[in-house]
């Protein structure tokens, strides 16, 4: 009887193992190959009526233009960490102590694991969770392909999501129409999506998507948008 336990637990322990590696490891396999389903966030908004525009294009969809713009305004370092910016975490978590408004040290890989398989908390576990997302997804993805899922689930507009739902809401136009000027517009809201507006910006945005626009030309001379675009 005791044996009889003890291979029971031990069958339920490996089932319960199975689960908590292969549904993270299944899920970003699956969706190294086809669009991301809509995410935790999306049905959130979308169920307190906001609505849900979500249209998925490949990056060759999508101008070069935003991919440097999100470069530049997220993470110049995209192309050279392998999913964690410990300088850029370093100095977020000073800021914060010094008493500062708060800010993350999130990279665009970072984000692209919350955005896509992770519920929005600040919590340990979701975070510890993030963490273990971006190891699988720049192992299993590659940069170009979290650069493309990142472009297309990211939040632009109040219930819309992705490069192309926010190129058309904002200009009227496909995302690979994109200008550099318009892509330097859509990154600079990106901290604030619900709060900015990348068509007749106010000051903040206008100062901020100048700086980016600026930045872009760098990200483009030194390459830094290689392992994207190059």
């Amino acid at each position: 009887m005791a044996r009889s336990g003890e291979s029971r637990w031990r069958r339920v322990w490996l089932a319960l193992l199975l689960i908590v590696v292969g549904v993270p490891v299944g899920g970003v396999l699956l969706f190294a190959i086809v669009p991301p389903t809509p995410t935790i966030l999306m049905l959130q908004q979308a169920a307190r009526g906001e609505g849900l525009d979500y249209r998925w294009r490949g990056l060759n969809a999508i101008s070069p233009h935003l991919v440097d713009a999100a470069i530049a305004a997220e993470d110049a370092g995209f192309c050279s960490h392998r999913g964690f910016d410990l300088t850029a975490i370093e100095k977020a978590l000073d800021h914060n102590a010094d008493g500062g408004r708060l800010r993350g040290g999130s990279t665009i890989s970072q984000q692209t694991a919350k955005n896509v398989f992770l519920w929005p908390s600040r919590d340990w576990v979701r975070k510890g969770l993030e963490a273990g997302y971006t190891v699988l997804i720049e192992t299993v993805w590659g940069k170009r392909r979290i650069m493309e899922v990142y472009l297309n689930v990211v939040e632009w507009a109040p219930g819309v999501y992705g490069a192309q739902a926010a190129s058309q809401h904002w200009f009227g136009k496909d995302a690979r129409s994109l200008t550099r000027t318009e892509a330097a517009r859509l990154a600079a809201i990106l901290p604030s999506p619900r709060r900015y507006e990348a068509v007749a910006p106010g000051p903040y945005v206008r100062r901020r998507a100048t700086r980016i626009q600026a930045a872009m030309g760098t990200v483009r001379n030194r390459g830094l948008d290689a392992c994207v675009l190059g």
